[in-house]
């Protein structure tokens, strides 16, 4: 898949990782549609992006506004490449705290419907639009890119709800794969580690400097355009299918 002239569809695309794709894309001669919450710099950063971005108010645990949030994107640039799900929440609980007290239910289950539910059903509506395109050399029509964590693998106290909804989207990824071929479609996951996005917002130095040290090589935060890079790798070699790769230079928690 050819970036120069794809049209991408990003979750989450208005900063962090979704946001280093979404700049990527237009950078490489691609089109994006951000979609993010009406609460997020989306607009500002699709202005900035210039006339190749679009961004759509949406909340990806709502189904309406999925549905026509993907149209509005399939529509306005006449079809859709590759989708790129980074939308996601990180709460912390555990399941019983020190003092008594239960993990919230609800908070679990708002996890579970933003992360992998969420997910699911932007990534089903991005293959609707998808197999409308006219297949490539090999058959290839669309690439579906998902975000999971290096806490689906190895979730640490406090991260039940997190780690089960991120270990969701590894599990969803060959069944995907093989259910989407006869599309030309293709499904990645993408485990990343620890990342200077907005989920480090607020640590301090030290704090920083710690995590930078859990890395075997190199002893720095990951970046939204180290993701990125991956997704751009993954775009440009249709042999690549049904894999999770990590993107955490060797962490293990």
């Amino acid at each position: 898949m050819r970036i120069d002239g794809a049209v991408g569809l990003v979750t989450g695309g208005a900063s962090g990782l979704g946001g280093g794709t979404a700049r990527m894309l237009v950078e490489r001669g691609g089109s994006v549609g951000i979609l993010d919450l009406p609460s997020s710099a989306g607009e500002a950063f699709a202005a900035e992006l210039g006339e190749r971005a679009l961004f759509v108010p949406v909340d990806v645990a709502d189904e309406s506004q999925v549905e026509s949030g993907v149209a509005a994107v399939a529509e306005h640039f006449g079809r859709i490449d590759v989708c790129v799900n980074a939308a996601g929440i990180s709460p912390a609980a555990r399941v019983l705290s020190r003092k008594g007290q239960l993990h919230p239910l609800d908070v679990f289950r708002r996890t579970v419907e933003i992360n992998l539910v969420g997910t699911f059903d932007v990534l089903r509506h991005a293959v609707a639009a998808m197999a409308r395109n006219e297949p490539g050399p090999d058959g290839e029509r669309g690439l579906i890119v998902n975000v999971s964590s290096a806490a689906a693998l190895e979730g640490q106290a406090g991260q039940a709800a997190y780690s089960a909804s991120k270990g969701g989207i590894v599990a969803l990824t060959l069944p995907l794969a093989r259910d989407l071929a006869i599309w030309g479609v293709r499904v990645m996951t993408v485990c990343p580690g620890i990342m200077d996005t907005g989920m480090l917002a607020g640590a301090d130095e030290q704090r920083r400097e710690a995590l930078m040290d859990l890395h075997v090589f190199p002893k720095r935060l990951g970046r939204p355009s180290d993701f990125a890079a991956l997704v751009a790798s993954f775009m440009e070699n249709e042999l690549i299918n049904g894999e999770v790769v990590r993107l955490d230079a060797a962490t293990r928690l």
